[in-house]
């Protein structure tokens, strides 16, 4: 398995692994469980940018730049469903 295919499993799993702190962060019975689940989710999400912004600089995950009129296109679009 080379270095490339190595850090998209790990972007996977710790994108899995975040889904399952969220999840549990709000199924939480208590503010202290919820809270430990929260930091959990927090770090994790941490790691899962490091683990992108390695990738995106070695080019394994390039990241598109979006014009600010598209933006602002997708902006108005919502507005006006609301």
């Amino acid at each position: 398995m080379n270095d490339q295919n190595l850090m998209q499993d790990l972007l996977i799993a710790v994108k899995e692994t975040c889904d399952l702190f969220l999840h549990a962060t709000v199924e939480s019975s208590t503010p202290e469980v919820r809270s430990a689940f929260n930091n959990s989710l927090f770090e994790c999400l941490r790691v899962q940018n490091e683990v992108y912004a390695k990738m995106e600089e070695k080019g394994w995950y390039p990241a598109t730049q979006v014009p600010p009129a598209k933006i602002t296109q997708v902006e108005r679009k919502f507005a006006q469903q609301q």
